[in-house]
């Protein structure tokens, strides 16, 4: 059984939150380090081609996410805080050399009976599969296959999917990922690679399985995410 979510819209970030991520990775990059005071704000703006006020709310956001301390009269430094507010903070993917804001198109949602070839994960018999390209920054670098298990939600509300699917599904379903685990290996660019994608379907690829929990450890996700390792690189680190 195979039904089509066509009601589902994928909207964009709103502006200044894509700054307030593009900050956070390079915090954790390493590109931005502890004590560094950022440009003006207007140069800033100028940077990121926005309005002062949308660079503002990207630093109070950050500010709210604990990753940088704004000094009266003097400016922004970049603080010692982990990013598990940040939206991004499970994409292990980044640049060749660091970095990168991660944006997302979809390019299919379905509800469909688990094939039988996926790992055992969530209680239903059925589950909601998203497949997306992924981006860094202007660079398409990746294909994602998420399947949520549908015992909470059969149906999908009718509404906009953010790009980070853990805040539709937080906003949205209220679930809360609580954390993953991952396993890297090697694959191959699955089937359904669209023609415009940098590689071809077939052609191998470094391949990431997921899942992602609830509270009490409950398994509500599997992913895979294929890339290749010239256009990014899968970063994990530890603190």
């Amino acid at each position: 059984m195979t039904k089509p979510s066509t009601s589902l819209i994928h909207a964009a970030l709103p502006r200044y939150r894509q700054i307030a991520e593009q900050i956070a990775r390079q915090i954790e990059a390493g590109h931005l380090v502890v004590g560094q005071k950022l440009p003006p704000e207007r140069d800033m703006a100028a940077q990121y081609e926005v309005a002062v006020g949308t660079i503002r709310k990207a630093l109070a956001h950050c500010e709210e996410l604990g990753l940088l301390t704004r000094r009266q009269g003097s400016g922004n430094y970049v603080t010692d805080a982990e990013r598990s507010g940040a939206l991004y903070s499970f994409f292990r993917l980044e640049l060749p050399d660091g970095g990168g804001l991660p944006r997302a198109e979809m390019l299919a949602i379905d509800t469909m009976t688990k094939p039988g070839h996926l790992p055992a994960f969530g209680g239903a018999p059925t589950a909601h599969r998203f497949r997306r390209k992924r981006y860094l920054d202007d660079r398409c670098v990746a294909l994602e296959e998420i399947w949520l298990d549908a015992s909470t939600h059969p149906a999908l509300p009718a509404t906009e999917i953010s790009e980070s699917l853990y805040l539709y599904y937080r906003d949205c379903l209220d679930i809360w990922i609580t954390h993953a685990e991952d396993s890297l290996s090697l694959g191959q660019f699955p089937d359904w690679t669209p023609q415009d994608f940098p590689v071809p379907a077939g052609e191998n690829a470094c391949l990431v399985e997921r899942f992602s929990y609830v509270e009490h450890r409950q398994k509500i996700e599997y992913s895979r995410t294929w890339f290749d390792s010239r256009f990014a690189r899968y970063v994990a680190r530890l603190t």
